[in-house]
């Protein structure tokens, strides 16, 4: 982990707030907590060394308008997004709105610590995330119904949602759903997304 870095860390639960700042503590993190994104907005000031860990659902501002606020600072400290299954929606709307990854719950906390050291490391290089031609010819490799699958997690519609969109049973869904996601090379949902973002889709 990168000596100096912060994070700003954003929940209205209590209990999740001291569970994150405890994880990250012992992963040698700097750790600010805020209850509300307008308490954090507040005061902010953008470091070099920064990354801000949000939930999207949150009383008074969201994690979306959060992002609507950063980008009209011109904020350049990365953001990734905690969201419930149900927000993946939310999640994918907030990638498009600038956050570098998003989290699903419950999550593991190798993964939270993953996605954190990718989001410092990815301000170091200051690089914008490009259509990537390996990304895209993996992505170009899948079949209609694949892609037609791939729209519908775009779009955040759980497995079931997906198989009666497509009249197919949601065993079927998931079996195409574990095939894309191969063919993509993808560990995760969040970076199946990232893919297919980069890419050009949704």
């Amino acid at each position: 982990m990168r000596e100096g870095a912060l994070v700003h860390l954003i929940d209205d639960d209590e209990d999740v707030r001291r569970a994150l700042a405890f994880l990250l503590g012992t992963a040698g993190l700097a750790v600010k907590v805020y209850e509300t994104a307008t308490g954090f907005l507040s005061g902010f000031k953008d470091g070099p060394q920064s990354v801000i860990l949000s939930d999207v659902r949150m009383p008074e501002m969201d994690g979306l308008e959060l992002l609507r606020r950063l980008r009209d600072r011109r904020s350049a400290c990365p953001v990734i997004i905690m969201t419930g299954h149900a927000d993946v929606s939310m999640a994918v709307e907030a990638m498009k709105s600038g956050a570098v990854d998003f989290i699903e719950k419950p999550f593991a906390d190798e993964t939270l610590i993953a996605a954190i050291t990718t989001a410092l490391e990815r301000r170091k290089g200051q690089s914008p995330a490009k259509p990537d031609d390996d990304i895209v010819r993996r992505l170009e490799s899948l079949t209609d119904r694949e892609r037609d699958v791939l729209r519908g997690l775009l779009a955040g519609h759980p497995n079931k949602t997906i198989a009666y969109d497509l009249g197919l049973s949601p065993r079927t869904v998931e079996v195409h759903r574990a095939n894309l996601m191969a063919k993509a090379g993808a560990s995760s949902l969040s970076e199946l997304v990232r893919m297919a973002l980069i890419a050009g889709y949704g």
